[in-house]
């Protein structure tokens, strides 16, 4: 089955969700957030009473974990069904000129903002004239569509995650066209505990004497107690938003649009086929298949192996039409020349 691009044409929004559950029992750990932990919050349900909530997975962590798709830690490079996307990859080197990193922009937090990219100024250079950026500090119009472009030409995940140039202009801003959540309903706290256990020494008074300095729990000496917080939830969604409106006033052309779509789908069926470990004691499972609820009934979203096999002819003619930068992989080095 292959994405029916005709019933998408003329809505502004692709919406899905897919019902989780636990892989096994009931129990599961949500995301945490520093001085808030778990995202407890209350909503209406249909009949307008007010249920517990829980944010499992926010939406700054889907954008990462459906970027994630795309790169292969095994082989430490794309995966073969998206082989040619362009991307930046970035090879960090010591003062000798020695290199002891690489990253690149599918695998940085703020994509091709990343530090290590537009620090270099060459390039910093070559996207602002890519993008039509104004490089004298006078005011001028700003066009989207161009960043846009510029931006699909070097990384097209930018496009589809988001990305925030502020160093080069104020204005350069791409918002999420694909963006994801999952949320529990009907949730109740199952609380519980543990001991870490030191077979050597139960009370850290035992070792006075025989280590010199501080002894205690701090320094991991002796018997630790501790709490853990887990959820029970009558029902868990992961909600996946494609913005079709967005993607077709970037002016990509049809090529370029039919891509971003297929890639986004691609994306979401690879994070639910393969990555619902969000944690270690968060494993879950597919309760459903997934599910379009705009447009309703029009559409259906093939599985990732359907996809996979319509990206390369997309890449390929996103490539023959000049949409792409060629070679593909735009290679620098960090610290770049300034």
């Amino acid at each position: 089955m292959s994405v029916d691009f005709s019933a998408l044409s003329a809505q502004s929004r692709l919406l899905m969700e897919a019902a989780l559950q636990p892989i096994q029992g009931s129990r599961f750990q949500p995301t945490g957030f520093p001085d808030l932990g778990a995202a407890v919050y209350e909503a209406p349900d249909c009949n307008g009473n007010l249920i517990q909530m829980l944010m499992v997975e926010s939406a700054q962590s889907m954008a990462n974990r459906l970027e994630a798709t795309c790169w292969n830690e095994a082989t430490g490079r794309v995966h073969d069904t998206i082989d040619g996307i362009p991307y930046v990859s970035v090879d960090i080197q010591n003062s000798e000129g020695s290199s002891i990193a690489t990253t690149n922009s599918l695998l940085e937090a703020h994509r091709l903002n990343s530090p290590y990219i537009m620090r270099d100024a060459a390039f910093g250079a070559e996207f602002r004239r890519s993008a039509k950026l104004s490089d004298d500090g006078k005011a001028g119009v700003f066009r989207r569509a161009a960043l846009a472009q510029a931006a699909f030409r070097y990384d097209p995940g930018s496009v589809l995650h988001g990305v925030f140039l502020e160093k080069l202009d104020g204005r350069a801003r791409l918002q999420r066209c694909l963006s994801g959540c999952i949320e529990a309903h009907g949730i109740y706290r199952a609380d519980s505990g543990g001991v870490k256990n030191d077979r050597i020494a139960p009370s850290p008074k035992m070792l006075e004497g025989i280590v010199s300095g501080k002894v205690d729990a701090a320094q991991g000496f002796g018997n630790v107690p501790f709490h853990r917080a887990e959820f029970t939830a009558q029902q868990i969604t992961a909600y996946f938003s494609l913005d079709l409106a967005q993607l077709r006033a970037y002016g990509l052309g049809e090529s370029g649009e039919r891509f971003l779509i297929v890639l986004a789908l691609w994306k979401v069926r690879k994070f639910l086929e393969e990555g619902l470990r969000l944690r270690t004691a968060c494993d879950l499972d597919l309760a459903g298949d997934l599910q379009v609820t705009r447009p309703k009934d029009t559409c259906s979203i093939p599985n990732a192996t359907e996809l996979g096999e319509q990206l390369p002819p997309l890449i390929a003619a996103c490539r023959s039409e000049g949409l792409f930068v060629d070679p593909p992989i735009t290679q620098l080095t960090f610290p770049g020349k300034n």
